[in-house]
């Protein structure tokens, strides 16, 4: 590691689930999207303190991925965001500093639920954001983040200037995965992050509700090598409102991090899009084992090695402007 663990911050990771064991082994994130959970993935919030020590992350934000709702019994969906989000929150405070909380919410389609778990994630638990996915439904059902139905919960993102967290929903392809060594995780998942930037963007959500600031998971999938496409063709092809200059510009706004992402040519392509203040870093422990998390971890040692404001600015400065609580609760790492 480059840092001098001894006298500069660590890491904040936007990018790190709470995963209780049981949900692991449920099949809530595995059987229907082809990812394995070994017996050896148990988890609990000590694991993730050892792990996060071990690469010099000082706090991590816990986040639900997807609409795990869709996939509980009818009987257990109502009570599920509230349990999660309470048992986060204990997490936070029995490991002092070392978590945040992005809250889940209630399948937001249910517009109240959703709002009523929101006001009490942000007034009651101290939740730094909520996370939601891309896309809340499947088949004729889906509804994009962009649709009409979700305009009160961006209303109120926006009235508190709320931090978000955008995950791709593990959507599977219209045809199977083409081997076993492709799961939904790794060849849709980050496609279903672009679609949801781009449905913000090209529905003028993200222009109608400026204060609410996204974080896109994986450095956005795909999101900075089709950006141009976007605009391009909506605003030349299909007759978009924006110009492709303004889309571009939405596009531009998101905050992007390196889970699963942070490579060269990755970095080449945020450092070229966005502003440097817009790069992050994330892991995505548990999903990914420590062995991923660390290989990513190095490569973005590496790639900034030489620079070590802007390693310092991904690892944990922009992180203290979106976050500004974390430069008085993190410790220095040991």
């Amino acid at each position: 590691m480059t840092e001098d663990s001894a006298t500069t911050p660590g890491r904040i990771d936007f990018h790190h689930h709470f995963m209780p064991t049981a949900m692991l082994t449920s099949g809530l994130f595995g059987d229907t999207t082809g990812w394995k959970f070994r017996d050896e993935d148990a988890w609990s919030p000590q694991v993730s303190v050892d792990f996060m020590d071990r690469l010099q992350i000082d706090t991590a934000i816990l986040s639900v991925p997807n609409d795990v709702e869709s996939r509980l019994p009818e009987n257990k969906r109502h009570h599920f965001a509230r349990e999660v989000n309470t048992l986060s929150r204990q997490a936070a405070d029995d490991h002092p500093g070392r978590f945040g909380l992005f809250a889940h919410l209630p399948t937001p389609t249910d517009t109240d639920a959703a709002l009523e778990e929101l006001t009490y994630a942000f007034d009651v638990l101290g939740a730094d954001g909520v996370t939601l996915t891309n896309v809340y439904g499947t088949g004729d059902q889906a509804r994009s983040l962009g649709d009409p139905i979700f305009e009160p919960l961006w209303a109120e993102l926006d009235r508190r200037n709320a931090l978000v967290f955008l995950h791709g929903e593990q959507t599977p392809g219209s045809n199977r995965a083409p081997s076993r060594f492709l799961p939904t995780p790794i060849s849709e998942t980050p496609n279903e992050t672009y679609k949801g930037a781009a449905d913000l963007v090209t529905s003028g959500r993200k222009r109608q509700y400026p204060n609410v600031r996204i974080i896109l998971a994986h450095s956005g999938g795909s999101t900075p090598y089709l950006a141009a496409r976007v605009a391009a063709l909506c605003a030349f092809h299909l007759d978009c409102e924006l110009t492709a200059d303004q889309i571009i510009a939405d596009f531009r706004t998101f905050y992007y991090e390196t889970a699963l992402s942070g490579f060269e040519t990755n970095l080449v392509a945020l450092e070229n899009f966005v502003d440097p203040s817009h790069i992050l870093f994330g892991t995505d422990f548990p999903a990914a084992n420590p062995r991923t998390a660390g290989w990513f971890t190095d490569n973005v040692d590496e790639y900034f090695a030489t620079r070590p404001a802007m390693l310092a600015k991904v690892m944990h400065d922009n992180a203290f402007s979106l976050v500004p609580r974390l430069t008085g609760g993190a410790p220095a790492h040991r």
